[in-house]
């Protein structure tokens, strides 16, 4: 499974992205995606995740009601809609996809978010 994210930039607080995460290769295999985020001097950490077939949808408390998280499995593609940035949402966020028990964990190179101030 190959991941690609696009959709970063610079933004200014209070404005919005979308990020995408383009998925190719055995994407059948694929049960949760998600994205996570890392802030320079910072672990990486969990913004959103979803399962195969969209039904359900978890959050980092951080993003709870500014970021949505969806898919297009006819596209491959997972987005995540940024609301109401702020400038702690700076990081490079990753796209991720897990294969389950036994299964592989993929990720992508990551896409660069800056909220300015």
């Amino acid at each position: 499974v190959q991941l690609v994210e696009s959709g970063g930039g610079l933004v200014q607080a209070g404005g919005s992205l979308r990020l995408s995460c383009a998925a190719s290769g055995s994407t059948f295999s694929i049960n949760v995606m998600g994205w996570y985020r890392q802030a320079p001097g910072k672990w990486r950490e969990l913004v959103a995740t979803i399962t195969s077939g969209g039904g359900s949808t978890n959050y980092a408390d951080s993003v709870k009601g500014r970021f949505t998280i969806s898919r297009d499995n006819a596209k491959n593609t997972m987005y995540l809609q940024m609301n109401s940035l702020k400038a702690e949402d700076t990081a490079v966020y990753y796209c991720n996809a897990d294969q389950g028990i036994g299964g592989m964990d993929y990720w992508g190179k990551g896409t660069l978010v800056t909220v300015s101030s």
